[in-house]
């Protein structure tokens, strides 16, 4: 047997040993409660994420380099999980983690884009290299190659051979006449949903089940998102917001996004679709507050989904898929508290950004 039993009995013990240190509620309000950066990083040192921390210097213990060395215990769930996964599932696990890729390329490209003349080339990767995943042996993009090449278009050259080939060359038309980022950026994220979700589809029984279902949920908050900012704060076309946006998804349909194209009630839409949001209308009086705490009710929508796939039968792809994005999402909660705790923010100000304070049923 490819998957069942056979193929997840270990897999299953080993993401749930793993799924058992990740942060609870209680945990990340103890984080919370660390009065400055230093006692932050000190606490962090003593959890799981310690072994990341333990070899930086006093002088590199900036919030910048501390989140950047959190992160790497997040590659290396992925590589974890990626290694024991059956093998019909390693697709769909390693195009989920192509996202911190897309990211890197975005971040890039806008390296290129902004970098101020009298900045050497050394001095342009040393600074982009700090913001980067860390991605190891699996990136597949020449990132400082492409930072020292100095124009979006020689950077755009140097992707020969890699899974973005295609979709950038294409893109490049439209950038080429605009000298905007967005088209790159639009069809960077177009392509990755389409190819995960497409990989998703390609599994067969509880596999097909779960992974439609978790990255469903995932690609359903991507995409209301970005037909609701298109509409809001770009004052898109209805025929653009269709065209930079998915047809497909778990809960929000094509129709669904197709109507807010149109001009139908934002906030009707979204509270059909997620009818356990509250006060939808009052986030969206104030899109530039609202739309965050919007956001943030639907990362809270995925935690559950997440926390729901480790309930009944284990065998299935859907309990490594889980494990990896409530781990991307204390990483999120983490990035909050660091930046926090190192500007000297008040709790006030930034505890609704947290998602993990509070027990996701």
């Amino acid at each position: 047997m490819a998957g069942g039993v056979s193929g997840y009995a270990a897999i299953s013990t080993r993401v749930r040993a793993m799924y058992s240190y990740l942060f609870t509620p209680q945990d990340m309000i103890r984080l919370s409660d660390s009065p400055d950066f230093m006692s932050l990083v000190g606490a962090l040192k003593t959890s799981p994420y310690g072994k990341y921390l333990t070899g930086l210097k006093d002088n590199e213990l900036t919030p910048r380099r501390v989140i950047l060395q959190i992160k790497n215990r997040l590659a290396d769930s992925y590589s974890s999980v990626v290694q024991q996964s059956p093998e019909q599932t390693r697709p769909l696990i390693k195009q989920m983690f192509r996202y911190y890729e897309v990211g890197n390329l975005k971040a890039v490209l806008r390296s290129i884009q902004t970098v101020a003349p009298w900045n050497s080339e050394i001095a342009a990767w040393d600074r982009v290299r700090e913001v980067l995943f860390p991605l190891g042996s699996t990136a597949s993009i020449p990132a400082q190659a492409m930072v020292e090449s100095g124009s979006v278009a020689s950077a755009v050259d140097l992707l020969h051979g890699t899974p973005y080939e295609a979709t950038m060359s294409f893109a490049m038309k439209r950038f080429s006449a605009e000298q905007n980022l967005f088209p790159l950026e639009v069809a960077l994220d177009l392509d990755y949903w389409r190819r995960l979700w497409s990989e998703a589809k390609k599994l067969s029984g509880k596999d097909r089940e779960m992974g439609v279902k978790i990255i469903g949920s995932l690609l359903d908050m991507n995409n209301l998102m970005w037909v609701i900012r298109y509409k809001i704060y770009h004052k898109l076309s209805e025929e653009e917001l269709i065209n930079y946006t998915l047809p497909f998804g778990f809960r929000v349909k094509d129709e669904d996004v197709r109507a807010i194209a149109a001009g139908s009630d934002i906030a009707a839409t979204v509270s059909r679709v997620y009818p356990g949001i509250p006060d939808v209308n009052a986030l969206l009086e104030h899109p530039q507050s609202g739309l965050p705490k919007l956001e943030q009710q639907l990362k809270r929508q995925v935690m559950r989904q997440c926390v729901a796939a480790f309930i009944g039968d284990p065998f299935h792809i859907g309990i490594p898929l889980a494990y990896l994005i409530l781990s991307d999402f204390e990483i999120q909660d983490l990035t909050v508290l660091i930046e926090a705790k190192s500007s000297g923010v008040s709790e006030e100000e930034y505890r609704g950004l947290l998602l993990k304070t509070k027990m996701i049923q």
